[in-house]
Order: C-alpha cells, then structure tokens, then sequence
C-alpha cells in the first residue's frame, strides 16, 4: 500500500500564479482580511508585504494624506505609514468620542458642540472608513453616529446612497434623534411676535436622503441669523 503524501505536497501552491493577478485580488479585500491571507502561505505573505498592495489600501483609506506622504523624504514605506497613520486616527477619534460625550447633557447636544467635532474631523483629514470604524459603531451613541453621517455627506462629498448602506450595515440606520431649533419671533405690525421653537424626529437614514438636505444644511449653518438656537437629543 503506498504510503500517505506528506501534508505539504496537499497544500495549495500559489507560486504559479501572476503578481499583479495576486496583488488584484488582494487589493479587493479589508485590511484585516489581507492580514488573515498573509498568514496562509509564504507566497501570500510576501505579497501582502509588498509596498504597491499597502499603496493601494492607503489610496482607498485616505487619497490625499496618501499623496502627501509620498512626497515626503522621511517616506518608510506604505505598510509602515497605514500602520501609524491608523494608531493616530484611533487617537484623534478618540478625542472626539469623549468630547461629545462629555458635552452631552441629558443625551443632548448644543449644535456649537456638534459643529466643533466636525471641524475636529476635518482637520485629521478622517476619511470615510475611519467614520465607519470608529463612529459608525452600535456602541457609539446616536448623536456620535449623526455626526459621522453629517462629515460624510457635506465634508467628504459621500453620495447618500452608500452612506445608508454603510449605516444598514453597522445596524444604525434606523436610530432617531430629535433636531430642535429656536427661532426670533417674526415683526408684525411693528410688534415682535413670540420666539417660535420646533423639532424634527428622525432617523439617520431619513437624513441621510435628499429630501432631508434642509434638515443637514441648518445643522451645518447653526445658530446664525434668526435661528437662536440648535439642540440635537438622540431617543434610540
């Protein structure tokens, strides 16, 4: 009876395989899926090494810090920089989560507030997965998920449509907050009428629609002109 083949001559070989074919498919998949394939032959694992794989990862996570870098003389290498650049987005996201949260009163939050965490990620340059990653998380609360939606739509320019689904995929689409806003009275007749105060109830994904623009555009203006005031209350 022959004898068994030794385990290794079961394993697939990949050596046949065409570089830029390996790097296509890799190129395709998430961060921590290339990091799972690097573990599954020394084929994969010199691939996933490779500076123009972790070139592309940087491009598809943040195009203009990625342009930036590579100009730079104290350049390392793609993998290094996407490496630290993450350690330093889970930072500055993380500044951002506190704040909010210590801003918040009674699950509420003043629109000044909420302008200023948006500001705050706009100077870190976070790009669309660092929100998913960090903000659009079911342990984030509502207002923490409005404000991701918010920078996603008006600051990275985010078609709405992929917006939703990246909200139905981290299950928040259908979280509501009430947006309520304080107007000055309008004159009649020389009179100053009573200041007028409504609210909105909403989802993140009614929101995240073209019908709701107004509703982004007034939390993205603020308290200016007759608007006196801006709160946002997350209910679920």
């Amino acid at each position: 009876m022959a004898a068994k083949p030794a385990r290794s001559q079961w394993e697939p070989c990949f050596n046949w395989l065409p570089d830029d074919i390996a790097i296509a498919i890799a190129v395709r998949l998430e961060v921590r899926d290339v990091c799972s394939l690097a573990s599954c032959s020394r084929f994969w694992r010199a691939l996933c090494a490779s500076d123009c794989l972790w070139l592309a990862q940087c491009r598809k996570r943040w195009s203009a810090l990625a342009s930036d870098e590579a100009s730079s003389s104290a350049f390392q290498g793609w993998r290094s920089f996407y490496i630290n650049n993450h350690i330093k987005m889970a930072y500055r996201a993380s500044s951002v989560i506190k704040f909010v949260e210590e801003c918040s009163q009674n699950e509420s939050l003043e629109v000044g507030y909420y302008l200023r965490a948006i500001q705050e990620l706009c100077s870190m340059e976070a790009g669309f997965k660092d929100v998913q990653l960090f903000l659009f998380t079911r342990q984030s609360n509502a207002l923490l998920n409005l404000i991701g939606l918010h920078y996603s739509i008006l600051s990275l320019g985010i078609p709405p449509n992929e917006v939703i689904e990246a909200l139905q995929s981290h299950h928040i689409a259908e979280r509501q907050v009430c947006v309520n806003w304080f107007k000055l009275g309008r004159w009649f007749y020389g009179f100053r009428l009573p200041d007028e105060s409504r609210s909105r109830k909403i989802t993140l994904r009614e929101l995240a629609t073209s019908k709701e623009e107004p509703t982004l555009a007034m939390l993205d203006r603020g308290a200016i002109h007759e608007v006196l005031r801006v709160q946002i209350t997350q209910l679920t």
